[in-house]
């Protein structure tokens, strides 16, 4: 298992802030709804269920938005 850093965008909508986070080793994304903690937790948690390509990593950021806890 490695440690991968992503990175992560907030992408403004109609109504709301989503979180679109980038694998930088392999550019495999995943996108969640808010801009919360958890919004930002379930993007590295989807980004290790879905790997394209299989591997366990440890997924992590620096992220510090705006509501960013």
């Amino acid at each position: 298992m490695s440690r991968v850093n992503v990175e992560i965008e907030e992408e403004p909508q109609e109504r709301r802030i989503d979180i679109c986070a980038t694998c930088t080793r392999c550019g495999h994304q995943t996108e969640s709804y808010g801009n919360s903690d958890a919004s930002v937790k379930r993007c590295l948690v989807l980004m290790r269920e879905e790997c394209p390509k299989g591997e366990n990593n440890f997924y992590v950021t620096d992220y510090e938005g705006e509501y960013y806890d």
